[in-house]
């Protein structure tokens, strides 16, 4: 045997018994619970659920109400933290769909056990089932919040992504008639869920949107919609009208989930409270025009934008998370409630 081939046999076993170690030691799968810092960077005491707001230095904090959901490992970042995803049935709208949630290491620190944290829910492009494409390692999304956190340029946000429809058609995150209720699940099971599993804010200042593309308009419009949940989105690449093929025979209803019609009615409420939108867009693409339209008609009063244009983007989650390092989220995050440390 001559030396050549007995260096690849040695190599070849190497590879092969690193293999099976990373496979061995992989958790993907494995029951998860957010009560717990283990694996990521400590231990920190459980909430219980036997409160519903936390007390002392952070009146407006939310403990976990329950019930608990089963999560399981979806994911491993490279800081260790967790992409868990359980199976989440709506009482609302009566949905049955995935969610996963992801929670910096800031989530398990003792300083912040009583604190609640802010909410994004990250909603993908096209159909965005049966998966969600923020969870992937591959657009580096959530390596980019957790280390915008980690630097202070954002906040350390639980991020939460829910299926966008139940099943490869598109719904436009409506509650469009004799379907089911994207609309409900989206801004009231999901919330609901995030409230019922992690220590959260009482009020909208908590609560953001992200999409892209058809994410991106639902994350718009849900924003607009109900301003008084949520206030901020950042919108990439959005769709700014509903097009969903579903809405034939419904023009009353597709009208009232149009954020063009959203964000005019907006502007005339005498009590409207502000929202913060935050537009993106890479610089090759044609949708870009609409976007402006969008911005110079709607975007005054209580209605705050940004536009952000990412040099040399093409509509893609890359391109989309480079403008968020930008500066979208930094920008998002100075509008939310950052958790507050006790002492």
């Amino acid at each position: 045997m001559n030396r050549l081939t007995s260096r690849l046999i040695a190599v070849t076993l190497i590879g092969s018994a690193t293999l099976l170690s990373l496979t061995a030691c992989s958790d993907e799968g494995d029951p998860y619970s957010f009560t717990s810092a283990d694996g990521n960077g400590g231990a920190v005491r459980k909430s219980g659920l036997d409160r519903s707001s936390a007390t002392g230095h952070d009146a407006k904090s939310l403990l976990p109400t329950g019930p608990r959901a089963d999560f399981s490992v979806f994911r491993t970042l490279d800081d260790g933290t967790k992409v868990a995803q359980t199976t989440l049935t709506g009482t609302k709208s009566g949905f049955t769909g995935k969610v996963w949630v992801w929670a910096p290491k800031q989530y398990f620190e003792p300083r912040y056990a009583d604190s609640g944290f802010p909410v994004l829910i990250a909603l993908p492009g096209s159909y965005g089932f049966e998966s969600n494409y923020w969870t992937k390692p591959t657009n580096r999304f959530l390596d980019t919040v957790a280390r915008m956190a980690d630097e202070g340029t954002s906040l350390p946000f639980l991020v939460v992504m829910p299926v966008l429809n139940p099943e490869k058609r598109y719904y436009d995150g409506s509650d469009i008639p004799g379907r089911p209720k994207m609309g409900t699940w989206m801004t009231q099971d999901v919330p609901d869920f995030v409230r019922a599993n992690f220590r959260t804010f009482d009020s909208r200042d908590g609560w953001a949107f992200m999409g892209a593309s058809s994410g991106g308009f639902v994350a718009l419009k849900s924003v607009l919609k109900h301003p008084n949940r949520f206030k901020a989105a950042i919108s990439s690449g959005p769709d700014i009208v509903p097009d969903s093929p579903l809405w034939k025979g419904h023009p009353r209803e597709k009208l009232a989930n149009n954020p063009r019609k959203l964000a005019g009615d907006l502007l005339t409420r005498k009590d409207a409270p502000d929202v913060y939108l935050a537009f993106q867009v890479g610089s090759t693409e044609t949708l870009i025009p609409r976007v402006n339209r969008f911005i110079k008609e709607y975007g005054k009063g209580p209605i705050k934008t940004r536009l952000e244009v990412v040099p040399d983007g093409v509509h893609n989650p890359a391109t989309y998370v480079r403008g968020m390092e930008a500066g979208s989220l930094s920008w998002l995050s100075s509008h939310l409630k950052a958790p507050v440390p006790a002492g």
